[in-house]
This record gives C-alpha cells, sequence and structure tokens, in this order.
C-alpha cells in the first residue's frame, strides 16, 4: 500500500474527527431524525448519545488506520473502500442538506474535505487495483 494512501486516510480519519466535533457543536440530532435515533440509542440525553456514537466512530477510523492499514493487513484495502465511499458520501449529503434548506446544516464546513478526501482515495485505490 502506497504512502499517499495512507497519508489520504490519515486526513479522512482527522477530518471525520473535526466533522463529528461540528455536528456536536451545532447539534446535528436536533435536525437530523437518523442522527436523533442512534443518540436515543446509546442514552436519553441526547447530546450524550451522539457524543458516544460519534466517539465510536472516530475510535473506529482512526483504529483502522494504526492497525490494518498502517500494517498493510490483508482486509485494509476493503476496509479503505468502505470509508472512502461512506465519508465521500457523508461529505455529499451534509453539502446537499445545505443547499438544499438554503442554510447552514451541522457539518456543512468540514462536509467538502471529507468529499475530498473520500474522492481522492477512491482514485488512489482505483489506480492501485488497475495496476495489480
Amino acid at each position: 500500500m502506497s504512502a499517499g494512501i495512507k497519508r489520504t486516510f490519515l486526513l479522512i480519519a482527522i477530518f471525520q474527527a473535526l466533522h463529528s466535533i461540528e455536528e456536536y457543536v451545532f447539534e446535528l440530532w436536533d435536525h437530523l431524525a437518523p442522527a436523533r435515533f442512534v443518540s436515543g440509542l446509546f442514552s436519553d440525553n441526547l447530546p450524550f448519545g451522539f457524543a458516544v456514537a460519534n466517539c465510536m466512530i472516530v475510535a473506529f477510523v482512526f483504529l483502522t488506520y494504526f492497525i490494518p492499514v498502517q500494517r498493510n493487513t490483508g482486509y485494509a484495502i476493503g476496509l479503505l473502500w468502505f470509508w472512502a465511499i461512506l465519508e465521500t458520501l457523508n461529505g455529499l449529503g451534509h453539502l446537499w442538506f445545505s443547499f438544499e434548506s438554503g442554510e447552514y446544516f451541522p457539518g456543512f464546513f468540514t462536509a467538502p474535505f471529507l468529499l475530498l478526501f473520500g474522492g481522492i482515495l477512491i482514485g488512489q485505490l482505483t489506480i492501485r487495483r488497475n495496476a495489480t
């Protein structure tokens, strides 16, 4: 696995952490029913439940980076594809909600970075696959 793929994925992990903070600060659970539902799975206190859910997401993305990606395990590429597609769609979704409503939607400021680096990672993974 190339150093470029690893760097791009680290940027995705960093921006996902920043994205989660932005969503928390601007109370995504008050704007999006699925976020409210997931938050409620962890606690009746929605802000706390949202924080728990997002800490789990951030922990999983960094765990992916530090173990399978850094060690070049056999399943790392599958996880990278998962994260690349998920974060690209996540970025698109937040931008779409903002543009559709004509106002700020929590996660809007960090969404372009998820979209950008998710798209770059998809390109890198596609080139890698075609080269083998």
